[in-house]
């Protein structure tokens, strides 16, 4: 039995899809991933079969250095979470149906050639979304991020249904934002639809090309945290089937991270790939750590590690560090909201303080607070002095459970079923 994976070229989506795959390998079926070339040497060592497949004009391997689109992102996040997803929603148009007719041709070839019993696409891949729907076949969806980024109900896609308190935007601005939203969402679907006309006129066009998925659902979620007023609109066949957490081993050089110094807290600080650029935001994470009097391991990018100030001797500072392996012998992990850091937390059975910026950070930090499992402060708005007095509030708090993953079992099931 053949299980086909369609994943963009970026790490962090790889990474939730790779679990799955890497239990369908385990018992007995042939997994090929189809990505681009930034993935090839990844995929090949955890011994997939690799066929090329270019979904996006770039490629995500972890760590990335500036760029004008970047500087603009970066611009509008330190506006604030609606000018955020306001450029996001203005570059929706461009960044996520590239080449639509190319894409769904590719993998219309591939399916053809390797003839899978099953398929699973990225939600986000929105080409491969397509070029399934054009087909006519059966497929998969994994919603890698928030629930909501597979809109329903009333949602629209890339707003958040709920807000936290901190961060709740003035209505009349928010439902400014809102019209953009549909008027973004409408040329989307239209240019999704004179793709799919283009390949496969024998098709229906869709109403909404966002909300467009395969016969399965599967979310890289806990259902626990799942906010109860989505529940009657979800797809009737899905699947909660995180956390989706890679394994990962603590390497030697640090494994000094284990044994905590004296009676001081561990902190793990992470922004994600882009977020990693806000140095002002990571300069006043360390300075509220060292206020704490905390030992720290923070991820920073291509961040200059003298931008920080002072750094204590024992704290870990590096371009990019093994989270998943860190994250169990932290006291609290700080970071941007981003899914893969929450469920690895989840998973870590770590307290949480979210500082989201974009997309669906503000949804999962609405949840994780509902859940009391994460505090949530506005990043352009906190001082050290708010941030340090929260560290030391959450730190107080008990340690939550570890969230146990799927197993094997269960997760065959959900692919194989």
């Amino acid at each position: 039995m053949t299980l086909l994976v369609i994943s963009p070229d970026y790490v962090s989506h790889y990474g939730p899809l790779a679990v799955m795959a890497r239990t369908a390998k385990e018992d007995g079926r042939r997994v090929v991933i189809a990505t681009g070339h930034g993935l090839r040497s990844r995929v090949k060592a955890e011994g997939f079969e690799w066929r090329e497949l270019n979904l996006a004009a770039s490629s995500n391997s972890g760590v990335v250095t500036k760029d004008p689109s970047i500087e603009r992102f970066l611009a509008a996040t330190r506006r604030g979470p609606l000018e955020t997803i306001r450029y996001q929603a203005m570059q929706r148009q461009i960044d996520l149906l590239w080449q639509p007719e190319q894409v769904v041709r590719s993998i219309i070839s591939l399916y053809r050639d390797l003839e899978p019993d099953e398929v699973l696409v990225d939600h986000v891949s929105f080409g491969s979304t397509l070029a399934m729907y054009a087909l006519g076949e059966s497929f998969m969806t994994l919603v890698p991020g928030h629930p909501s980024q597979l809109p329903v109900g009333h949602e629209r896609y890339g707003i958040p249904a709920e807000w936290s308190v901190c961060l709740r935007p003035d209505g009349e601005k928010l439902r400014d934002v809102e019209q953009l939203a549909d008027t973004v969402t409408a040329a989307f679907t239209d240019r999704w639809n004179t793709a799919l006309a283009s390949v496969a006129p024998e098709r229906p066009p869709v109403e909404d090309a966002f909300r467009v998925h395969g016969r399965r659902v599967l979310y890289n979620s806990v259902s626990s945290y799942h906010s109860s007023l989505r529940s009657a609109d979800v797809n009737s066949d899905h699947r909660f089937v995180g956390p989706l957490v890679r394994e990962e081993t603590l390497p030697e050089e640090l494994s000094a991270w284990r044994q905590p110094q004296g009676n001081r807290p561990q902190i793990y600080v992470a922004l994600g790939t882009f977020l990693s650029h806000r140095v002002d935001v990571l300069k006043l994470v360390a300075k509220a750590i060292r206020h704490v009097g905390a030992r720290a391991a923070m991820a920073i990018g291509s961040m200059p590690k003298e931008d920080l100030g002072s750094v204590p001797n024992d704290w870990i500072v590096a371009r990019e560090l093994p989270q998943v392996a860190m994250l169990p012998y932290a006291d609290l992990a700080i970071h941007h909201g981003g899914n893969n850091s929450v469920q690895e937390c989840l998973g870590a059975g770590v307290r949480q303080l979210v500082l989201p910026f974009s997309t669906d950070q503000f949804a999962n930090a609405v949840d994780l607070a509902r859940a009391g499992a994460a505090s949530v402060l506005a990043p352009n708005e906190m001082s050290s002095a708010e941030l340090a007095e929260v560290i030391l509030a959450r730190i107080a708090t008990g340690s939550p459970n570890p969230e146990p993953p799927m197993t094997s079992a269960r997760i065959i099931e959900a692919l194989f079923e």
